[in-house]
């Protein structure tokens, strides 16, 4: 199988949450670890997202466990790393996961799609981690990430159904 079976993320607004939205939206299970008393930056974090809280408020706890329990991760930013998402890309490379950056203000949807295909079909991921931006950080980022993350895994199962 080529597509992920199953989606995680830390649940923040923004990439995070624009990966979890996909993977209901597909029928993927999803979830993934979260800070405790599920903290967001838009308050809690909504319960139709299947969470676990791991036992501290702070996001770089929440962000190792999720890197360690997946295959791969993804990093979805509009411009350079900062922040949370630098970390996750240096926890991923750190832990030796494969990972995929993707600066949405440097690609279109269309070359961003591609690029996730070609990464996903190379690297194969069971558990795929979603990160990246916050809401606030850069609006609209969460539908774009929905969007992008739909139609890389809409292709890869389409490609793994015999009957399509």
């Amino acid at each position: 199988m080529n597509a992920p079976k199953r989606i995680v993320s830390g649940g923040q607004t923004g990439a995070d949450r624009g990966g979890l939205e996909a993977a209901l939206r597909l029928g993927i299970p999803h979830g993934g670890w979260c800070p405790l008393n599920r903290r967001a930056e838009d308050g809690r974090i909504p319960s139709r997202f299947v969470m676990q809280e791991v036992s501290s408020e702070i996001y770089a706890v929440r962000t190792r466990w999720n890197v360690r329990d997946s295959d791969a991760t993804v990093v979805f930013t509009r411009g350079a790393p900062t922040g949370g998402s630098a970390l996750t890309l240096d926890i991923a490379r750190k832990m030796g996961r494969p990972v995929l950056h993707l600066d949405l203000h440097r690609l279109d949807l269309t070359s961003a799609i591609e690029a996730l295909e070609r990464w996903l079909l190379e690297s194969r991921p069971s558990i795929l981690n979603v990160a990246g931006s916050r809401e606030s950080q850069a609006p609209g980022i969460e539908e774009q990430v929905r969007s992008v993350l739909m139609k890389a895994v809409e292709y890869l199962l389409d490609a793994d159904d015999p009957m399509s």
